[in-house]
C-alpha cells in the first residue's frame, strides 16, 4: 500500500487542499498513517484529534482516525472546536504525545486541511515533506490503536478565564464587548466563554456553519469586520473582537470603530507584559510596524523581528524563551502564563486583562498609538520558480546601494521615509509587499522603490495587488 498526494497539498505550515479535487479521505488516512509512524518512532502513542465546522471535516476526521489507529496510535477525539482547543488538549496533559486539527482556517468553504503538533512542537516544513515520502513508499508502521471520545470544552474555557486572575472584579463589572465568530469553529466555545465573563457581551454568528452565510471568517479583511463595527456602534460597546474560521487568529475594533491590527494589539499586550516582566523579548514578524518595535524598546523590552509564519514564530519563541509574540495576520502567542501557541480566544481575554491592568480603555490605548500611514499587505502572483530567485536578485542589488536592509525574511529596507518590505510567500506563488511612512509623500517614494526593484527583475505589482 502506498499513496501519492496532489503536489499542491503538502505546504510549509500545514496540509491543505480543495475537497473532491486535491484532498479527500484517502489523503486523510495516509496523513494519519504517516503522522502515527513518526510519532511511534519518536516514542509517542496517544494523539488528540479535533475538527472545525466545515462540511467536509467529519468525513476527514473519520479517515484520519482510521489511519492513526492502523499505525498503532491511540486516538482521543475531542470533537468540533477551535484549533487552540486542540492545542490545549495536547499541551495541558502529559498523557498526549501529539495533536491534529482538521481545519481549512480562513480559506474558502470548499477547502480543508490539517494543522499538527508533535510532542509539544510545531509540525511543519520538512516534517510535512516526510509525511509525503512515507506515503509514496508505503513505509508505515503497522499496529492496532484505540479510539476514545473526550469532552474538553468546559475545561478549555476554564483555562481561558484564568487570564483574568488577580484583576479586581470592580474593574471588569462595566465591561461591554461585541464578538463575531463568523460562523466558524470558535462559536460554541465563545458562547460558553462569554456566559462566564464579567460585564455585558453581545455575540454575532456563533452558530457553526461551514458555508459561512454571513461573511467570510478572515478578520484581516476590513469588509469582514463591518457587521461587528455596526454592533459596537449601535450598542455603544467598549470594543469588538472577531475570529477567523478556526479561532487561532484575532481581529479587533475599538469603541470608535477603528481597526486594531495585529501589530497594534501586540503593542497593547507588550505594554501590559513589560510592566510585569521588564526586559522581556517580544517577537513580531517582518510585516509589523516600526511603531511596535520602537514601542517595545521604549518600554524597556527587547524587540525581535522574525520570519512570517505561525510555526516559525512558535519555534523561535521556544528557542529563546520569549513570553509574547505576534503577527500582522492576527496570530498572537502567549507563553506568559500560557502555553506559547496562538489562541485568539485567550488573546481576547488578555486584551480585557491588559486594559484593566493598564487602567485605560481599549479605545484610549488605540488612540495613543502613532498615526503611521501604511499599505495593506499587497500580494501579487509570481511564478513559483521565480519568487525566491527574484528576492535573491533584489538582495544582491541592495548590497551595493548603501541601504539599511534586514534580510530576516525577504528584504525589509529602512530609509528616512520609513520602510518597505518584499518577501516570497512560503505557501503560495506570490510575492508580498508592504510599506509604511509617516507621510503620504514618503509612502509614495517607498512604493516607487519597490516598483523600481521589481522592474529590475522583470516584475511589477499588479492592479489587484492590495487587499
Amino acid at each position: 500500500m502506498s499513496h501519492r498526494f496532489d503536489p499542491t497539498v503538502l505546504r510549509e505550515y500545514d496540509i491543505r487542499g480543495i475537497i473532491g479535487e486535491t484532498l479527500g479521505p484517502d489523503d486523510a488516512r495516509a496523513i494519519g498513517r504517516g503522522f502515527a509512524t513518526l510519532l511511534r518512532q519518536a516514542g509517542g502513542k496517544r494523539v488528540a484529534v479535533g475538527y472545525d465546522g466545515r462540511v467536509s471535516s467529519p468525513m476527514l476526521e473519520h479517515a484520519l482516525c482510521e489511519g492513526l489507529t492502523a499505525s498503532g496510535c491511540d486516538v482521543v477525539r475531542i470533537g468540533l472546536g477551535p484549533t487552540p482547543m486542540l492545542y490545549y488538549a495536547e499541551a495541558s496533559t502529559e498523557e498526549l504525545d501529539g495533536g491534529i486539527q482538521i481545519t481549512g482556517s480562513h480559506n474558502p468553504a470548499n477547502y480543508n486541511g490539517f494543522k499538527m503538533v508533535l510532542q509539544g512542537r510545531p509540525f511543519f516544513g520538512e516534517d510535512i515533506q516526510t509525511i509525503g515520502r512515507l506515503a509514496a513508499s508505503g513505509d508505515w508502521v503497522d499496529g492496532t490503536g484505540t479510539i476514545e471520545t473526550r469532552e474538553i470544552m468546559q475545561e478549555y474555557v476554564e483555562r481561558l478565564l484564568a487570564g483574568l486572575d488577580g484583576i479586581p472584579a470592580d474593574r471588569l463589572a462595566g465591561l461591554r464587548v461585541g464578538w463575531d465568530a463568523g460562523n466558524g469553529a470558535a462559536g460554541p466555545a465563545l458562547e460558553v466563554l462569554t456566559a462566564r465573563l464579567p460585564g455585558e457581551h453581545f455575540t454575532l454568528y456563533t452558530e457553526v456553519d461551514g458555508n459561512f452565510p454571513n461573511h467570510h471568517p478572515d478578520p484581516t479583511v476590513p469588509a469582514n469586520l463591518e457587521d461587528l463595527g455596526r454592533l459596537v456602534a449601535e450598542k455603544n460597546l467598549d470594543f469588538g473582537i472577531a475570529f477567523d474560521g478556526d479561532g487561532d487568529r484575532i481581529g479587533a475594533i475599538d469603541g470608535e470603530g477603528r481597526i486594531i491590527w495585529g501589530d497594534q494589539l501586540l503593542m497593547i499586550y507588550a505594554q501590559d507584559l513589560l510592566a510585569r516582566s521588564p526586559g522581556a523579548t517580544i517577537i513580531a514578524d517582518v510585516k509589523a510596524s516600526r511603531a511596535l518595535f520602537d514601542s517595545v524598546a521604549e518600554l524597556g523590552g527587547k524587540p525581535l523581528m522574525w520570519k512570517t509564519g505561525h510555526s516559525l514564530i512558535k519555534s523561535k519563541m521556544k528557542e529563546i524563551h520569549a513570553p509574547l509574540a505576534g503577527e500582522m495576520s492576527g496570530h498572537i502567542f502567549f507563553a506568559d502564563q500560557y502555553y506559547g501557541y496562538d489562541d485568539a480566544l485567550y488573546a481576547a481575554v488578555r486584551l480585557i486583562a491588559a486594559s484593566a491592568r493598564l487602567g485605560r480603555s481599549v479605545t484610549e490605548l488605540r488612540g495613543a498609538m502613532p498615526n503611521m500611514i501604511n499599505t495593506p499587505e499587497m500580494r501579487f502572483q509570481v511564478d513559483e520558480s521565480r519568487k525566491f530567485a527574484a528576492i535573491d536578485e533584489i538582495k544582491r542589488r541592495l548590497e551595493n546601494s548603501g541601504a539599511q536592509v534586514d534580510e530576516t525574511d525577504g528584504v525589509r529596507v529602512t530609509t528616512d521615509d520609513g520602510w518597505w518590505l518584499l518577501r516570497a510567500s512560503n505557501t503560495q506563488d506570490v510575492l508580498v509587499a508592504r510599506a509604511e511612512s509617516d507621510s503620504r509623500q514618503g509612502l509614495d517614494r517607498l512604493l516607487g522603490q519597490i516598483d523600481e526593484q521589481l522592474a529590475a527583475s522583470g516584475l511589477e505589482r499588479s492592479a489587484q495587488a492590495a487587499h
